[in-house]
Parts: structure tokens; sequence; C-alpha cells
């Protein structure tokens, strides 16, 4: 089914509240009926359920898509997007279940100036409702947006971007995803021995919408290799590219430190914005990291998620050294940012599987020091928000504290 599209002189005049993509596509067809779901499946609280909610979130879609931009022209629109929407240069990175609506505007709040959102199945998305319904929702506020498809079938990708063009700043390409599922699924990272068919993905899209394209992607062993990649990404249409330093295998982040030279090199081998991935732990690490890449931005993924507030400037213990006495006591904490976080799952519902993957990343720590609450919350079938503010003060009343620290004057 083909969707007509927005265009760019409405993306920003729309007024939604919490969007579902089925509540704002009208032409889907009947819902199945309701099957038995795991209970951490189930959404943490109620969305729009009448007729007039769902169309009060509509959105009219008109117009055509530009079609394809060849040589100077797209490099130049490349750049005129990137600059219309401000030149973020943190972002929260892609994350599988956790880089969900809550977590996003929760990063935001904290200085995250654009976001992606986890990584979405293009051929589920494109053919499942409930599917679409769960796993990607969006509001007004939750700008500029990175929408993230894996896929391998370039007509299948492109059903899926058009049901969300209308409401991201870029569609995404997932081309790095070194995980085993990705091996299975013939996606991410595992494209890399497939260019012709990496090519396609990106033209196609390139020539059949208005929002542009962007691609994740992890770097060659050789650095030639990883440059004629970015160089093709380019040439196919590819308007923004995201460069994590580190090869497919290796995939543990905390032994292998990420090469931000080799992201230098792609980035001066190629004209459109680049965004640095990899060793982003507090403000210093972002400053060093723009410095020594020349990247437009920089991207965190497991820091934000033990620390939502990396970055306006606070850091966990981890990262501040003995003796250190500029960083001080910012009287905000990981239990404070959880409390604000399940607050606004109570305004953006999504599955309790995300809920509790955050509760556990975020106190993480804490349940190190007192591992019976952990169990009292492994022990939860069912989640609710009571028992999880409860959580929250019963670690407190353990006496359990363990602060974020700000420098005395915070680089922002």
């Amino acid at each position: 089914m083909r969707i007509s599209l927005l265009p760019r002189r409405l993306h920003h005049q729309r007024q939604l509240s919490t969007l579902s993509f089925m509540d704002s596509l009208s032409t889907q067809g009947p819902t199945p009926p309701a099957q038995e779901e795991d209970l951490d499946d189930l959404l943490c609280s109620s969305g729009p359920t009448t007729l007039e909610e769902r169309e009060a979130n509509k959105v009219c879609t008109l117009g055509q898509p530009n079609g394809y931009l060849s040589g100077e022209a797209r490099i130049e629109r490349a750049w005129a997007h990137w600059k219309k929407l401000g030149q973020p240069k943190l972002v929260v990175a892609p994350m599988v279940d956790c880089s969900e609506l809550p977590f996003r505007m929760l990063c935001r709040k904290y200085g995250a100036q654009a976001a992606y959102t986890p990584m979405l199945h293009s051929r589920i998305f494109s053919e499942t409702e409930k599917y679409r319904s769960t796993e990607f929702t969006t509001c007004q506020e939750d700008r500029p947006l990175f929408v993230q498809f894996c896929a391998n079938d370039p007509d299948v990708l492109l059903e899926a971007a058009r049901r969300v063009e209308p409401f991201c700043d870029y569609v995404d390409i997932n081309l790095g995803c070194p995980q085993r599922i990705a091996r299975r699924g013939n996606y991410g990272a595992f494209l890399m021995e497939k260019l012709p068919l990496v090519k396609s993905l990106v033209e196609n899209l390139a020539q059949n919408l208005e929002v542009p394209v962007s691609c994740k992607i992890r770097i060659f062993p050789n650095l030639q290799d990883t440059i004629n990649y970015a160089k093709m990404l380019e040439e196919a249409g590819c308007s923004l590219l995201a460069v994590h330093g580190r090869t497919r295998d290796q995939k543990d982040q905390k032994k292998i430190r990420a090469d931000w030279s080799m992201i230098r090199e792609v980035t001066n081998a190629v004209r459109i914005p680049v965004l640095a991935n990899g060793n982003i732990r507090h403000m210093d690490d972002v400053h060093s990291c723009l410095a020594a890449t020349g990247a437009e931005g920089v991207l965190s993924a497991d820091a934000l998620l033990e620390n939502p507030a990396l970055f306006a400037g606070f850091r966990t213990p981890e990262w501040v050294e003995e003796g250190d006495e500029s960083c001080k006591d910012s009287q905000l904490d990981q239990a404070d940012l959880l409390v604000e976080y399940l607050k606004l799952c109570e305004k953006y519902p999504v599955p309790w599987r995300i809920v509790r993957a955050h509760v556990h990343k975020m106190l993480g720590e804490w349940f190190r020091v007192q591992p019976q609450v952990r169990e009292e919350l492994n022990a939860q079938s069912r989640l609710t928000f009571e028992f999880l503010y409860g959580l929250v003060d019963q670690l407190r009343q353990l006496g359990v504290k363990i602060p974020l620290y700000l420098k005395d004057s915070p680089t922002t």
C-alpha cells in the first residue's frame, strides 16, 4: 500500500499528543482478536482509546516526494536539513527496547538534543498492527527524531519508512547491529559483505522519501574498506552517517575502545554530516571525541541507560577520580531519575518489559548494595507503578544513596 507523504513545510505544524501509528493512519483494516500475552508485553498505562481521541491524533498527509537529488544538490540539501534541525551534538543512540519515548523524553530534559528510536524490524512493522502500536510512539516534543529500521528488502523497508515519514526527521537504516539475531535475520552489520544490497536499501529510500535517509554503521578492520563503504552510502543517497568506531566482532564495549581515528578518517572522506559513536561516558568524553573525530555530534548508549542526565554534565561515581575536588555531589541521583522516568511512562505507555529493563539499568549499583530489593523486583510477575515507586522508597529507607556528580563549572 502506498501512503501519501506530508510536505516538509507542514512537518513542524502538527499538533500531536502521544502518537501511536495505528491511531494516526486510518487505512489499516480491522484489528485482529486479542490473544494471550506475556505480562511484560502489556502496556504500562493506558493510551488513547476512544474514537474521539484517535481522531484527534490523526495527521493530514498530503504531497509528493521531492525525488532523488544527485551531486552537489544532494550534499547541499543534507547540510541544509542538518542546520535546520539546529545541528544537534548530543544524541541518544538507538537501543533495542531501551530508547523508547519515555526514555528519550527524559534524556531530552537533561540535555539530549536529538534521539533515535529503538531498532524496529521493517518487515514486522509493515505487517503487524500490534507491533506498530506498541513498539513506537512519539509526541510533538520528541524532535529531532531518527526512526531506525533493520532491513534486507528494499521494498519492505520503503513500506515501513512511509508509515513513519511524517513523524520524524530521518529514516535511519541499521547497518551496524553485531548480535547473533542480526546474523540469523540477515540485517545490521551482517550486510557488510552484501554492499549491492545495502546500496539498494539506501537508494530506494532516497528516491522515494521526502524525509532524509541516514545510516548507522560499524567500521571494517581495514581503513580503506571503511572509507569506500562510507562513500558508497553517501553516493547512494545517505544524508547523515553515524559511525560506531568498532568492528562487527568487537562486541565488548567495556574492554575494547572505539577507534576515534577511524571515525576522523571517515569524517574527512565524506561530505555529509557524520556522528561519532563509542566511548562516550561523560561530558569530558563528548568534547574529546568531537575534537578527535571532527564529527558533528556524538551518540551515547550504555552510559545513558545508567545515567540519563549524562548530557547535562552529571556523572556516576565510576567516572569521578579519587581526590577530584572539582566534582561535587549534585543532589540528584539515579533513583530521582527513575521516578521521573516512571512518571513519563504513565504519560507515554510502553510495554512493561521495557520499564523493567530501565529499572535494572538505573538502579544496578543500588541493587548491589541491597540485593534483596532486586530479588523482590525479579519476583514480580506483573509490575505496577505503585510497586516501583515503593521500591524506590524502600531503597531510600534502607539508606542507599549513590549520588551523581557535577563539576564546579559543568560543561553542557
